[in-house]
């Protein structure tokens, strides 16, 4: 019955014998062959249920969770001085270059890179917010099938680095937004000092921008737990 179902005309390996052995012989060979054969078979089971067979989001998991972690600090911190840096950028030229012919400005519209530099204060806050939720292990390997203190550890790495996302990318356009909007400011108020007032009330409502994105990543950032294990 075996041999007539049409896929194979010829026996399987395992059943194959060698000619001129002894009984004993014939049934360790035969032996060998059937765990050969079976684990050939395994083999190429697990080989085709691998992730990085079958779809690149596996690089994500292969990558240490306090690798993940660490970025997320990196990225929170950087991109909110870069915005910081932009919007100083923007502000300090206009009111530089419009204190020439009108040298009042240059006081009061100093509070618009008072409001830039605040990004960069927010990304230092929830940097070090991020920094000391991080606990570390002696060896951290990422394995194939995480559970228990493990998984726990891949989830809050993830989860650290899109806080930095989440701060860092908010923090860049509110610099932006507060450098734009203080540099209009700037140059009207050297033009017509009535509109100083109404100018900073929309540097305001732009500066709020990172504030919101840093009470969003300090809500994220409480979910993240590492698991301290150190044994």
């Amino acid at each position: 019955v075996l041999f007539r179902s049409g896929r194979s005309s010829a026996p399987p390996p395992f059943l194959t014998c060698p000619s001129g052995s002894g009984a004993m012989g014939l049934v360790e060979e035969v032996a060998m062959q059937a765990v050969e054969h079976a684990s050939h078979h395994a083999k190429a089971a697990v080989e085709e249920t691998l992730c990085s067979k079958t779809s690149y989001l596996c690089v994500f998991e292969a990558i240490s969770p306090y690798m993940w972690s660490y970025m997320g600090i990196a990225i929170a911190l950087g991109v909110s001085v870069l915005g910081a840096a932009w919007g100083i950028f923007l502000t300090g030229s206009s009111i530089v270059g419009a204190g020439i012919k009108a040298p009042r400005i240059s006081s009061k519209n100093l509070v618009s890179i008072i409001f830039c530099e605040a990004v960069a204060i927010y990304g230092v806050i929830i940097a070090i917010i991020m920094a000391n939720k991080i606990e570390g292990s002696e060896i951290f390997d990422v394995p194939s099938q995480p559970k228990g203190w493990q998984a726990q550890t891949m989830v809050a790495g993830w989860c650290m680095f899109c806080v930095g996302l989440s701060v860092g990318l908010s923090n860049l356009f509110c610099g932006i937004c507060v450098g734009v909007s203080g540099s209009g400011c700037a140059l009207g108020d050297a033009q017509r000092p009535e509109l100083f007032v109404k100018m900073l009330i929309v540097e305001i409502f732009g500066s709020a921008l990172g504030l919101f994105g840093v009470i969003v990543g300090i809500i994220q950032a409480n979910g993240a737990t590492f698991p301290k294990h150190l044994s």
